[in-house]
């Protein structure tokens, strides 16, 4: 990734407006330390800090075609650059490595209408001086960041990657929408991506009341071959790098699997059935022996202690961090400059990960795989467990997902960022979702009581179609014995397949990443903020007297709120900041963190159970749903390090 600024039809007169986008660009330069460009054509200009992971020795931006017509400037990668060239009916004359060139050709060739065909996460700002137009466009989940300006003394338009580029010379500052290009031909922002299950909500689906889908064994293994398979595959084509690269291991399910799966494709030679983009991020991929993984927390805390084991297990060359409380709120007002929101739990987890960011930038390292957003579409926050009918659970999902650009998506890319370090998501690739939203039933998601499959942990369909020794039963189970048995036969897993992860990762419980890190991390920021806003602030923030608009609910929040407006006190920034708490009306509390809900400690008491033999026989529609045949003895250490040695319930999940 990288930071992109424009402004278009500025003042003509104003002959010291490339000095000052230049100064403003600047401002984002954490974003791209490589090098800087400036493209100005009258009164236009495009800006580009670059970060260079691709196309390292030629990709300098802003780029332009042969004729130097068309200027862009992109922050992001384009996984299907490949791919996408072949479309191109006309001969061009590729100046770069860069993967993002092809965009010029394909304006060139179709207009607005090639955005629809990118596969990658993206901003970009594209001027033809020809035509005198420029375009605007951000990918489908917001997973780069963008944000436009209007000034009104000049009818000028302004993007830049972060609000801090905009908010001192715009009158109106928004968060581009995700999913959405703009073109200035028409003034109009439009939105290119728009899946089926975006519509869900608007028909009801599911049906409000309807019985949970019985699946036959067999129509179970496509259901985890699919999920598994699109995962590997997005896993894949993130790997396209040409600098070293990691992954982030907080020890939970999320992170765990990704490295994992990025551990056995640098491991496997390229397959026959890749696509040619695939094919050419496993090259790249492959020009790094080792995988580096890194993880933070408090002294003893739970994902430290996860994080080690799975690393361990996955034989990666493992980077532990710690961090005390005051040096986490010693770093908050930087982390609010960088995140440019006052949102709660956006803040608590950015923390620890702005934190983490800076170590792994200082060895060398560039780019990062996360596991972001798979607890959005798979429903793996423990208020969900208080979701009132499947239906309600898959439509916070899908809501969830429109929204993570205003809180995960934002906090894994400028957390990252902040220091020039790029984090990819997997797990928001644009196949896998649809694969997610649409072939595995909403019901197959439900947890807890009252789940129809009798799945008590979270994201049971997730576990189960990387959990090799429960798959393998299944098979045997359903009489499926070779691959052609299978509608696709990459879902059948051999019996050389080896375990994704150990038991005790793949089947640990959900922990927030604020919390996960430690718990008297949310504790020391509730105990300063205490502190730091007194009973009679607080008063009259309740009052309505401080903060007219989205007013805080916590000393918290208020502390948050306060130091934003500090930083941005210009009325314009609060019009893209958007707060996240759970659903109250399903009885959750309103504290964002998952030790808050009903969920966290009533599962502790549950774990997955102890490995089935492979000739068990189970519930013909639940094979996830069987008890284990014995009781594990599990040492787990608490947020404060303390060890306590205690048995396991057996439960179905």
């Amino acid at each position: 990734m990288c930071g992109i600024f424009g402004a278009f039809g500025f003042d003509a007169n104003d002959s010291s407006f490339r000095g000052k986008a230049i100064a403003l660009s600047k401002r984002i330069r954490h974003r791209g330390p490589d090098w800087s460009g400036v493209k100005q054509y009258k009164n236009n200009i495009l800006c580009h800090e670059r970060l260079a992971i691709v196309g390292v020795d030629s990709g300098a931006q802003p780029l332009t075609n042969a004729d130097e017509s068309v200027i862009l400037a992109v922050n992001g990668e384009i996984y299907n650059h490949v791919s996408l060239r072949k479309l191109l009916k006309k001969k061009h004359d590729f100046q770069t490595h860069s993967d993002c060139e092809v965009i010029l050709y394909l304006y060139e060739e179709m207009g607005t209408d090639f955005v629809g065909l990118l596969d990658g996460m993206f901003s970009f700002i594209l001027y033809d001086t020809k035509k005198d137009l420029y375009i605007a466009a951000r990918d489908p989940i917001g997973i780069t960041t963008l944000y436009q300006g209007w000034r009104y003394s000049d009818n000028s338009v302004w993007f830049a990657s972060e609000m801090k580029s905009l908010h001192d010379e715009c009158d109106r500052v928004i968060a581009f929408p995700p999913g959405h290009f703009y073109t200035s031909e028409s003034g109009k922002t439009t939105r290119y991506y728009n899946p089926t299950w975006f519509n869900h909500v608007e028909e009801a689906f599911p049906p409000e009341n309807r019985p949970a889908p019985v699946q036959t064994l067999k129509e179970e293994l496509e259901m985890y071959g699919a999920l598994r398979t699109t995962l590997e595959m997005s896993v894949k084509k993130r790997l396209m790098s040409d600098v070293p690269f990691g992954v982030l291991l907080s020890g939970g399910l999320d992170s765990s699997l990704t490295s994992s799966i990025a551990m056995r494709i640098m491991h496997e030679q390229e397959s026959s059935t890749d696509d040619d983009d695939a094919k050419s991020a496993v090259s790249h991929a492959s020009a790094w022996p080792r995988l580096h993984s890194f993880s933070i927390g408090l002294k003893g805390s739970p994902d430290l202690a996860a994080a080690r084991r799975a690393a361990d297990f996955l034989k990666t060359v493992h980077h532990e961090y710690t961090f005390t409380v005051q040096e986490g709120l010693d770093s908050i007002n930087d982390v609010i400059w960088h995140l440019e929101t006052y949102d709660v739990t956006t803040i608590r987890a950015s923390t620890p990960m702005w934190l983490l960011s800076r170590k792994i930038k200082a060895m060398g390292v560039k780019m990062v795989l996360s596991g972001e957003g798979a607890d959005e579409v798979y429903a793996g926050y423990l208020y969900f467990h208080a979701a009132p009918t499947a239906q309600a659970l898959h439509h916070e999902c899908i809501s969830r997902i429109q929204n993570l650009h205003t809180s995960d998506c934002l906090r894994a890319n400028k957390s990252t960022m902040a220091w020039g370090l790029e984090a990819r998501v997997p797990f928001l690739d644009k196949a896998f979702l649809d694969v997610s939203m649409n072939q595995i039933p909403p019901e197959r998601k439900v947890s807890g009581e009252k789940s129809a499959y009798g799945q008590q942990m979270e994201k049971h369909v997730v576990r189960m179609a990387f959990d090799v020794h429960q798959l393998r039963a299944l098979q045997k189970k359903a009489g499926v014995t070779k691959p052609s048995d299978l509608s696709n036969p990459a879902y059948f897993i051999a019996d050389d397949v080896l375990p994704y992860l150990p038991d005790e990762i793949l089947w640990r419980q959900k922990e927030q990443f604020s919390d996960g890190v430690g718990y008297s991390w949310i504790d020391g920021l509730k105990d300063n903020a205490e502190k730091a806003v007194s009973d009679q602030e607080f008063d009259r923030v309740k009052e309505g007297w401080l903060y007219k608009d989205d007013a805080p609910t916590t000393k918290e929040g208020v502390w948050y709120r306060r130091a934003f407006e500090k930083l941005f006190p210009q009325r314009a920034c609060l019009e893209s900041v958007v707060r996240w708490i759970p659903r109250k009306d399903w009885g959750c509390s309103e504290d964002p963190s998952g030790r808050a809900q009903k969920a966290h400690n009533a599962a502790y008491e549950s774990i997955k159970p102890a490995e089935e033999p492979e000739t068990s026989k189970g519930n013909e529609h639940n094979s996830g749903a069987s008890e284990g045949s014995k009781k594990k003895k599990n040492k787990k250490k608490n947020a404060k390090g303390d060890e306590s040695t205690t048995t396991a319930k057996k439960v179905k999940v």
